[in-house]
């Protein structure tokens, strides 16, 4: 079982939109896939059409240990996902015992087996849940934008995941960089692309070859609740991110 996080502490870089296309990817190939939201803004949890769904266990029962990951699981025509909820964004305050890194990962070792693939959908902070699923992970990919912004936002989590592999989780691996809402047109992203190229050479990853543009089939995909590439299969955001999912795979087989 391979888990698999989305991180980037800058928000609206693409993170749930990320989440779900490798999802809808993965599982269209046969992959056993799971989504986790661990974002208190629950927005993977709305495009899955199960946010606020009343009665349900979320992620945040899963991690304080209220109930077993097997529990939370919603099935649901857009794949199976443990939904995420409002409450999480007070994580950093209950979660203050001995161990506390390790609470997500100890949850969803009552379901390995179950799935190939976990994806971890992580808030725009590097708070404790980001922390949860980075100690969880084996991999992690890091959504950006061809921007400054991005930049510092990358060095900043980048910091982050060394101290969790030198106190939680030493095999974890920076998969690479994703280049989201990316216009090969911009002279400026041209240039942003090649600092952001060095910045990944350094820290000892990748930028993804296959960059995203932005679309507005991305938010029309979003209000109808369905995974991009089935909502617009043809527009250019989905053709980008079954290229990422073909690209991803066939790096994780190398």
């Amino acid at each position: 079982m391979h888990i698999i996080a989305i991180a980037n502490q800058k928000g609206g870089v693409g993170k749930s939109t990320t989440t779900a296309a490798l999802c809808s990817g993965l599982s269209s190939k046969g992959y056993r896939v799971l989504a986790v939201d661990l974002d208190p803004q629950g927005n993977l949890s709305y495009n899955y059409g199960v946010l606020g769904t009343q009665g349900k266990p979320t992620a945040l029962g899963v991690i304080t240990r209220e109930v077993g990951a097997a529990e939370a699981i919603q099935h649901t025509t857009c794949g199976d996902i443990i939904a995420g909820s409002q409450q999480l964004a007070g994580a950093d305050m209950f979660l203050d015992k001995t161990g506390k890194e390790y609470q997500l990962k100890e949850a969803l070792e009552g379901i390995k087996g179950q799935y190939e693939l976990i994806i971890i959908d992580t808030p725009p902070s590097l708070g404790i849940l980001t922390i949860n699923a980075l100690t969880c992970a084996d991999k992690v990919i890091i959504p950006a934008q061809a921007d400054i912004y991005s930049i510092q936002g990358i060095q900043q989590l980048v910091d982050t995941i060394d101290t969790v592999k030198k106190y939680c989780n030493p095999s974890l691996k920076v998969e690479g960089i994703l280049l989201t809402r990316y216009s090969s047109r911009s002279i400026l992203s041209k240039d942003l692309l090649e600092s952001i190229s060095k910045m990944a050479g350094a820290i000892g990853t990748k930028v993804f070859n296959t960059t995203i543009r932005e679309g507005i089939a991305v938010k029309e995909a979003q209000i109808s609740q369905q995974h991009l590439v089935d909502y617009a299969p043809k527009s250019n955001a989905a053709s980008d991110y079954i290229d990422f999912v073909n690209e991803l795979v066939k790096g994780m087989k190398a």
